[in-house]
C-alpha cells in the first residue's frame, strides 16, 4: 500500500511539473510591422535579412524565422541536418534539388506567395530569386548549412580561408 501511495505521489509531482512548464509557455503573436530585421547569419550569402519569430534557430529546439532575400539572390547547393519547412510570403522563390545550382532547370519549381516546400534532412538543394522575396522558415534546430562545394560557403569567404 505504501508503494502505491508513493507511486501516486510521484505521478502527481510529475504531472504538476509538466503543467507548470506548459503554463509558463506564452503565445507568440508578431505582426509583420513588428518584425525586428537584421543581417542573416554568415552561413547565408550576404544580402539576406532575418527576423526571428519564435524559438532559437541556433539551438536544438523548435524555431520560426522570416528571411528576406533581395532580387537575384542565390543560395548554392547545400543540405541541413534537420528537415527544413518553407512558406513563401512575398515574391517568389525557385527551388531545385541536386549538387549544383542550375537556374532554369526543368526540375526546378518556382513557388509564389503561399507556396510550401519541405526539404528533408541531408538532401542537397538550392534556391534563388528573381525579385525581392520573403519566406517563413521553421523546423527543429539547430539550423546549419553544409554546402556541397565548400568554396560556396560564405563563411569560408568571410574568414579569409
Amino acid at each position: 500500500m505504501k508503494a502505491i501511495v508513493s507511486m501516486i505521489a510521484a505521478g502527481v509531482i510529475v504531472l504538476s511539473v509538466g503543467l507548470l512548464i506548459n503554463a509558463q509557455k506564452a503565445h507568440v503573436l508578431v505582426d509583420l510591422k513588428e518584425a525586428n530585421w537584421g543581417p542573416a547569419p554568415p552561413m547565408l550569402p550576404p544580402g539576406a535579412q532575418i527576423a526571428v519569430l519564435a524559438g532559437n534557430p541556433t539551438k536544438a529546439t523548435e524555431y520560426a524565422v522570416r528571411l528576406k532575400f533581395p532580387s537575384n539572390y542565390a543560395i548554392p547547393a547545400h543540405s541541413h541536418p534537420t528537415d527544413e519547412n518553407v512558406v513563401v510570403v512575398s515574391g517568389a522563390v525557385t527551388f531545385g534539388m541536386g549538387d549544383k545550382l542550375i537556374k532554369g532547370a526543368g526540375s526546378n519549381k518556382t513557388l509564389s506567395v503561399g507556396g510550401f516546400a519541405q526539404m528533408p534532412a541531408n538532401v542537397n538543394h538550392f534556391a534563388y530569386t528573381t525579385q525581392e522575396s520573403t519566406i517563413v522558415l521553421f523546423g527543429q534546430g539547430p539550423v546549419e548549412f553544409k554546402y556541397v562545394n565548400p568554396s560556396d560557403d560564405p563563411r569560408s569567404k568571410s574568414s579569409g580561408h
